[in-house]
């Protein structure tokens, strides 16, 4: 699992890439919350290669999508594999979360 990271103005945005499971959650979860104490406000998470999310991985992303709501930003997930958004759909979270297809439709969501 791999996490790259880069900042447009006040949003990070985070590319997964690789499994998201109990193997490598805590880490992931480690590395996000410690890049959000750097100060961004908005988040974009870019699934585009994500290969696998398990329960432990969907805890990571309410996590961090509850830390980033208390700092009164938003997060927003973007270019979900289909078999990584029935994931998200069978969870639960397609409903609770805000989703778009790709990464421009993302950053057109976070506020600059």
């Amino acid at each position: 699992m791999s996490i790259t990271a880069e900042r447009d103005g006040n949003t990070l945005i985070l590319e997964l890439q690789g499994r998201l499971d109990s193997t490598s959650s805590a880490a992931v979860e480690a590395d996000i919350l410690g890049q959000l104490d750097g100060g961004a406000a908005h988040v974009v998470l870019d699934f585009a290669r994500l290969d696998y999310i398990s329960s432990a991985g969907l805890r990571v992303i309410l996590v961090t999508a509850k830390r980033v709501k208390q700092a009164g930003g938003i997060m927003v997930l973007c270019a979900l594999q289909p078999h990584i958004r029935e994931v998200f759909e069978i969870s639960g979270f397609l409903s609770i979360l805000t989703v778009t297809d790709d990464r421009a439709a993302a950053m057109a969501k976070a506020p600059a």
